[in-house]
């Protein structure tokens, strides 16, 4: 079952959801507890399905654009911000790992 998990709208909604309870709740951590709920399954899935290179990658490319999200957010603003790097971040989860997990659709579901 796991492997038929998308995690690119799981790792996007972390960092937007992150984001949006740091700010709404003025808790910063309570945010970075928000993140990694949403991170720490992403890490489950690809470490069972893609490998540990993977998960690895893919767990520093949502560090680092956790990182440059702070960075861009004096350029573009906060939230402009925050939605490129989940898009960026969604983008890289779907090209290292989900679209590469099986597929079980239609009628090859069934044979």
């Amino acid at each position: 079952m796991l492997e038929r998990i998308p995690t690119a709208p799981l790792a996007a909604t972390g960092l937007i959801a992150g984001y949006g309870v740091a700010v709404g709740s003025g808790s910063r951590p309570l945010g970075g507890a928000v993140m990694a709920a949403f991170g720490l399954p992403c890490i489950a899935i690809w470490l069972r399905r893609d490998g540990r290179g993977t998960a690895a990658e893919l767990t520093v490319f949502g560090l680092a654009a956790f990182a440059v999200s702070h960075v861009l957010g004096k350029l573009i603003h906060p939230w402009p911000s925050v939605l490129v790097v989940a898009g960026a971040t969604a983008a890289a989860c779907w090209w290292r790992s989900d679209a590469r997990r099986p597929r079980r659709l239609g009628a090859e579901a069934l044979s």
